[in-house]
């Protein structure tokens, strides 16, 4: 059984910046598949970034050049780095992983399904 748990959530005004954190318990988490989902009121479930067990990288278009995903592998960790937010990137924050028995680059991650998720951060961008 795998574990995960998100912080970092909290309000801020447009322009502002977050860090969120992602932590993952289970055996050999430096293959995971990791991935940062969102979902406002109203919508659907949204992928965000996305991050392979050798650190390539996809994100959403709406967020591109703007998140940043990252994992440090000693502290079984995932960050998603949030500069410049707008109102639009209010929702909750969903961290998941997908442990894996091979290193997969985010490609082959981005065709799998995320076995375990955490329980969600909010995050509020005001005007």
């Amino acid at each position: 059984q795998v574990q995960v748990v998100e912080s970092g959530g909290d309000s801020v005004q447009a322009g502002g910046s977050l860090r969120l954190s992602c932590a993952a318990s289970g055996p050999a988490y430096w293959r995971y598949c990791m991935y940062w989902f969102r979902q406002a009121p109203g919508k659907e479930r949204e992928r965000v970034a996305s991050i392979g067990a050798d650190d390539t990288t996809d994100y959403a278009d709406s967020v591109k050049d703007r998140f940043t995903v990252a994992r440090d592998n000693d502290k079984n960790t995932v960050f998603l780095q949030m500069n410049n937010l707008k109102p639009g990137d209010t929702a909750v924050y969903y961290c998941a992983a997908d442990p894996s028995n091979r290193v997969l680059s985010v490609k082959s991650c981005l065709s799998r399904r995320p076995t375990y998720w955490g329980q969600g951060t909010q995050v509020t961008v005001s005007s």
